[in-house]
């Protein structure tokens, strides 16, 4: 899967004049998102898991994992998803719990 895959749906972000930068979010680690693309290879649904757990962490829930560095939000979703702290759960209409 390309890199650039997972933000396709995003609008893209003018990148200084050279043309058209289809990641939204540079601040991201490349190394995280590649890592967190083979547990969740659907990129729509790796959007939606990684977004949900940013606005959680912006209003003060605490990150599922430790790290020696300052890490933004998107990369502390990320390496959360990395380590199996966090998971999804797709809608199926059939199910009673549902």
């Amino acid at each position: 899967m390309h890199d650039d895959a997972i933000w396709s749906a995003c609008s893209p972000v003018p990148d200084a004049g050279i043309g058209i930068n289809p990641n939204p979010f540079p601040q991201l680690k490349d190394e995280y998102l590649k890592q967190a693309q083979k547990v969740i290879q659907d990129p729509n649904i790796l959007v939606n898991v990684v977004s949900r757990r940013v606005k959680q962490l912006k209003h003060g829930s605490r990150p599922l994992v430790e790290s020696l560095e300052r890490l933004n939000p998107e990369d502390i979703a990320l390496r959360e998803i990395i380590e199996g702290k966090i998971t999804y759960q797709l809608y199926n209409a059939d199910d009673p719990l549902n």
